[in-house]
């Protein structure tokens, strides 16, 4: 059922409050309990907490309104772009990130140009409304000559302290489309993601886009022509939960058999190896 489905990314500058935002969402949809919460929680490099930048994508799944709402984390700096674009392309949605006292930056407007091409509904937010120097009134006509949209469409919104981020998650469920795709087709689901992991093998972060892929089955990469097994597959919540199956629409993990990434590259579709008879000896 991908109408229980929501694929969105948080578009920011360095410093816009896109990492403060997602904790508070983990925090208000009940997926991290207070007592486990730290700052940052889907920042996991050592790097990306010391320097407060998020540099690797790191999706979550979170319910809202008995909706599943699929987050890619991105970063926001200017180097980051190639992890921007192939988190966009796995999503349907987008909230645009602003602070209320620096307003858009060239980063940004990159991202969103990204975002647009890519035909993604965007939510836009101001954050930082807590802060002696925020401008409300001034960032919200930069915004809105930069979407064309109305006033009255920009969340304004604190993540520190939590005021208004509940209509985040509303607008989400409300205007990010729900996922296309379909169940009963031969499956394909996108890598926007792979690491290696030193005890389990190589692991994929996907949105299968068509049909849905289980537990031990057989798996094949279509541009590097890699077979594997899929030994578990589920969501990130944030901590690795896994499932039975990854079904249409959905943003999950899998963790596969496979001994480099070279196998799996960012971008290819992995499918059913069934579909390609018995690999030749």
């Amino acid at each position: 059922m991908t109408n229980n489905i929501r694929n969105f990314c948080i578009i920011a500058h360095i410093d816009h409050g896109k990492s403060t935002l997602a904790d508070r969402m983990m925090e208000m949809t009940g997926t991290v309990e207070k007592r486990e919460m730290k700052s940052q929680l889907l920042d996991s490099m050592d790097l990306e907490r010391e320097k407060g930048i998020t540099i690797k994508l790191a999706p979550v799944r979170m319910k809202w309104q008995g909706v599943d709402l699929n987050l890619i984390d991105t970063p926001g700096h200017v180097d980051f772009s190639y992890e921007v674009s192939r988190s966009l392309a796995a999503c349907e949605g987008a909230v645009l990130v602003v602070d209320a006292s620096q307003g858009i930056q060239a980063q940004t407007l990159a991202n969103v140009y990204l975002a647009l091409e890519a035909n993604l509904e965007i939510i836009p937010v101001l954050n930082k409304l807590d802060l002696p120097a925020a401008n409300p009134e001034r960032v919200s006509k930069e915004v809105m000559n930069l979407l064309g949209c109305d006033e009255n469409d920009i969340i304004k919104i604190s993540a520190k302290t939590g005021e208004g981020v509940k209509k985040v998650l509303d607008s989400i469920v409300k205007k990010v489309p729900e996922p296309q795709g379909e169940p009963n087709k031969p499956t394909r689901a996108l890598i926007f993601d792979s690491y290696y992991d030193d005890y389990r093998g190589v692991i994929l972060y996907v949105r299968v886009v068509d049909g849905r892929i289980s537990k031990n089955a057989e798996i094949k990469m279509l541009a590097t022509s890699a077979r594997g097994i899929a030994l578990e597959v589920g969501y990130l919540n944030p901590k690795m939960t896994a499932d039975a199956e990854l079904a249409t629409g959905e943003i999950g993990y899998i963790v596969t058999n496979l001994k480099t990434t070279r196998d799996a590259k960012v971008g290819d579709t992995v499918t059913l190896a069934k579909y390609f008879g018995k690999e030749k000896q």
